[in-house]
């Protein structure tokens, strides 16, 4: 009997997390021969996939925030071998992976490794793959400028306290949105491109995106006369003025002649003003928990007839 191989491609930041510790051992110890690399710098993540792959492991763990989520699924789906990515969440924010349902525990997230892989689409954009979410507008200012020293003290809450003190340097943002059937131009608030749901350590600008359908949900909050009094509603509210949306399901969207638009991609700045994001479909094989919400479930497909 062949033991079943897997790298967990671990943060620095979690280099002695001790539950992650525990978690790899327990792992061990029911047969799986489990092997460990931590990301120092930039480039690590696809250095250490290309290794694993090198190395026969058929399976990957990426442990981290979003933006490691992001990077080891980005050197697999590029690789285009045939090995599948656990979800340890292990960031500040997570959103991608409680999305998905995937459990905060590393050694519930390893206990994925029992599950069934399952083929997910992801995200392209300037030859950059991203697994959950592109953002745009004051949501993304939020993000990039939101310290990591608050998210230690206030987890997820960081992201929502920089906004409310953030105020005074609102700016609404212009753009040119056109898809196959859509266009949209005027000035915006916030923009989510989601394959994901959620984006800023919970707020759900992409509700209804699932995971393998082929499609990026497009959510554009256009800007109101009062952009101040309506942002406040929106943070306070978990982005819950959804009736002022503009939403689309799409294959593709680009978005052109852009102005004071930052944009973000699962978390990291992404820079351009003339940006084609497309999905790609099924690039990916993820281990997720049984009846993840992002993903459509075996019984809907019968009930179809799929």
């Amino acid at each position: 009997m062949t033991t079943p191989k897997a790298l967990l491609i671990l943060h620095g930041k979690q280099a002695l997390n001790e539950d992650v510790r525990s978690a790899v051992n327990a792992r061990r110890e029911l047969g799986w021969e489990l092997a460990v690399r931590v990301t120092w710098e930039g480039g690590d993540a696809r250095r250490l996939v290309d290794e694993a792959l090198a190395g026969g492991y058929t399976h990957i763990i990426a442990g981290g925030g979003d933006g490691t989520l992001r990077d080891v699924a980005e050197a697999m789906a590029q690789s285009k071998a045939d090995a599948s990515l656990v979800l340890m969440p292990l960031g500040t924010a997570n959103d991608f992976a409680k999305a998905a349902g995937v459990p905060q525990e590393p050694a519930q997230a390893l206990a994925l490794l029992d599950t069934p892989a399952r083929a997910i689409d992801l995200g392209q954009v300037g030859g950059q793959i991203f697994l959950n979410m592109a953002t745009g507008g004051f949501g993304s200012q939020v993000t990039a400028n939101t310290s990591e020293d608050l998210k230690k003290v206030l987890g997820g809450a960081a992201y929502l306290f920089t906004g409310l003190t953030r105020f005074s340097e609102l700016k609404a943002a212009y753009a040119e949105l056109d898809g196959p059937d859509f266009h949209w131009q005027g000035e915006l608030l916030a923009l989510g491109i989601g394959n994901g749901r959620q984006a800023g350590g919970g707020h759900e600008l992409c509700p209804d995106a699932m995971a393998d359908d082929g499609l990026l949900d497009v959510s554009i909050l256009p800007a109101p006369q009062e952009v101040v009094g309506t942002l406040r509603e929106l943070m306070n509210n978990g982005w819950g003025l959804d009736a002022m949306f503009v939403r689309a399901r799409l294959p593709w969207v680009q978005i052109r002649q852009a102005r004071e638009l930052y944009i973000n991609l699962d978390g990291e700045p992404l820079s351009g003003d003339d940006l084609r994001f497309e999905a790609l479909p099924k690039a990916l094989r993820v281990h997720l928990p049984e009846g993840s919400p992002l993903v459509v479930q075996a019984d809907n497909l019968l009930a179809h007839g799929e």
